[in-house]
């Protein structure tokens, strides 16, 4: 079986920031091929023509996991939505899913068909912190599973990675991939 991970930055980040180099090089150990892509315009150009760009760029498959982590975590939600077939999990990271603080949030969409998003999914986590300074907090996580069912995990662990927070490694992340 051909396992696929793609992992997906957040605002204003790239693949080499946090946990994502230390997840890509656990996850290849793993013989996942994972595939950590750039997205400069994430959160900054609107989703609905950022996402067909990055639909286009992407095959997805029932061995595809997908990780985001904040800006990246609310891209899956429309990533989910708009799939044509279903994957096998997703992991929000610091992921939202209405607007979290006072910043402009283009990577939202106005509502979202949260039947579609369930059923392209087999396993979803999300996984927020209740003192995430940008508000991409427990609460958050609570709304998402609400709606989406899987499973949440609360942690005391900031936004999971900042300019001002490293997190060079996120073991937690490595345990729940399959």
């Amino acid at each position: 079986m051909n396992r696929k991970a793609i992992l997906f930055h957040g605002t204003a980040a790239h693949p080499d920031v946090v946990w994502l180099p230390w997840l890509r090089k656990r996850l290849a150990e793993r013989g996942y091929a994972v595939e950590a892509p750039h997205y400069p315009a994430l959160n900054l150009e609107s989703i609905t023509t950022f996402l067909p760009k990055v639909l286009a760029n992407h095959t997805f498959d029932a061995n595809t996991v997908l990780v985001g982590h904040s800006g990246g975590a609310a891209l899956l939600l429309a990533l989910l939505e708009h799939i044509d077939t279903g994957v096998d999990q997703a992991i929000l990271v610091a992921g939202y899913c209405t607007q979290p603080n006072a910043e402009n949030e283009p990577v939202l969409q106005d509502a979202y068909d949260w039947a579609a998003i369930r059923a392209n999914v087999r396993d979803l986590y999300f996984i927020n912190s209740r003192e995430d300074p940008y508000g991409c907090d427990d609460k958050q996580g609570r709304a998402m599973f609400e709606r989406l069912g899987g499973t949440q995990i609360v942690r005391d662990g900031g936004h999971f990675g900042d300019i001002d927070q490293p997190y060079e490694s996120f073991e937690l992340l490595a345990r729940l991939i399959d």
